[in-house]
């Protein structure tokens, strides 16, 4: 485990997480594959909204399972929340939104979200 810096594209939004980043789940649903979203999912817990909270809006579809945040005012999603079939609050990291991290050396694991 490694603590990451991440941040939404002008910077209003800045948090850090804690995660193991050997590999980015890349998802073929509607939304993720329109966005280009790299994720990674760890424990709600692990992830902390240094700033920018009050600067978060909230997107749900479909079920309305999962909480996509993004910015309001540059758009950019860095994280979602959600909760586990088990009831564990959970966060899913965009991975391109976080700082010093090298894409080329993940294992990119293709998830057929549109079948979910």
């Amino acid at each position: 485990m490694a603590l990451y810096k991440g941040s939404c594209h002008c910077g209003r939004v800045a948090f850090e997480v804690e995660a193991d980043l050997q590999q980015a789940i890349e998802c073929n649903c509607s939304h993720c594959s329109r966005k280009g979203y790299l994720l990674t999912f760890v424990a709600r817990a692990a992830l902390n909204v240094l700033r920018g909270e009050e600067d978060l809006s909230t997107y749900t579809f479909n079920t309305h399972t999962i909480r996509h945040r993004f910015c309001a005012t540059c758009g950019c999603a860095p994280f979602g929340e959600g909760r586990k079939p088990t009831g564990d609050a959970t966060a899913a990291i965009n991975i391109r939104c976080l700082e010093d991290v090298d894409l080329s050396q993940l294992k990119i694991v293709p998830v057929d979200g549109r079948n979910f």
